[in-house]
């Protein structure tokens, strides 16, 4: 479980996050929608404890991560390119991360299989670094890299940003195995509103650092409230 908690963060005059209390429950596929500014990433870099909030907290487990490293080991984020070591070629990176977990080089391999139809034989096998790939590429590369490991808490920013049409919609289909099959909690803000709708079980809505909707999603059905509000 995340719980939040009179958590703010302010840069400048301008209130980038303010909750006073939202709780996450396992298991949930929590979409984060909202306009540009409207604090989705900065919410995701309080939680994983890259910037310091100006007061209140984050707890996973009842870990506040800006105080223990212990969190760390069961969470998967990708948040922008800056997450990838970019002087390493994709195996290389794959096995750096598979390391963290302690994975043998044939764990670490059986793993990427299933990604494989989304790697789209671009990634595996080219002899080149990781730098050096298109930023579609690279944004499968840090998704891949996320879900490798198998952490119980996935954090993803934005991951259908640079993909085409087909590799989203393998990406949609990903994150829903990963969930069913693993249980994990899955935490994705997008401005892609079709896709947010069809992967999140929960979608919850900011706007100017407020949770203002917390909406459930079965079958769909915060569609038609987040269409009507985007409208807006």
């Amino acid at each position: 479980m995340i719980r939040i908690k009179d958590l703010k963060k302010q840069f400048g005059e301008k209130t980038a996050v303010d909750i006073s209390e939202f709780v996450i429950n396992d298991g949930d596929i929590l979409g984060l929608v909202g306009n540009n500014g409207a604090g989705k990433t900065t919410l995701f870099r309080l939680m994983l404890d890259l910037l310091k909030a100006d007061d209140g907290q984050v707890s996973i487990n009842d870990i506040n991560p800006a105080e223990s490293e212990e969190w760390k080991k069961d969470t998967g984020a990708y948040i922008d390119e800056g997450f990838l070591i970019d002087f390493l070629t994709p195996e290389e990176y794959f096995e750096f991360i598979g390391s963290v977990a302690d994975l043998t080089k044939d764990e670490i391999n059986q793993r990427l299989e299933p990604y494989m139809p989304f790697m789209a034989d671009e990634i595996i096998g080219q002899n080149k670094l990781i730098r050096d790939f298109s930023a579609g590429n690279k944004q499968k590369i840090g998704i891949i890299a996320t879900l490798l490991n198998e952490p119980h808490l996935v954090i993803l920013d934005e991951p259908f940003n640079f993909l085409d049409p087909s590799s989203q919609n393998l990406l949609k289909t990903i994150m829903s195995d990963y969930q069913s099959r693993t249980g994990a909690t899955v935490l994705i803000s997008s401005h892609n509103l079709q896709h947010t709708v069809d992967i999140s079980t929960r979608i919850a809505l900011l706007e100017h650092g407020h949770i203002i909707s917390d909406l459930d999603n079965k079958e769909g059905s915060a569609r038609e409230q987040l269409e009507e509000y985007f409208k807006t």
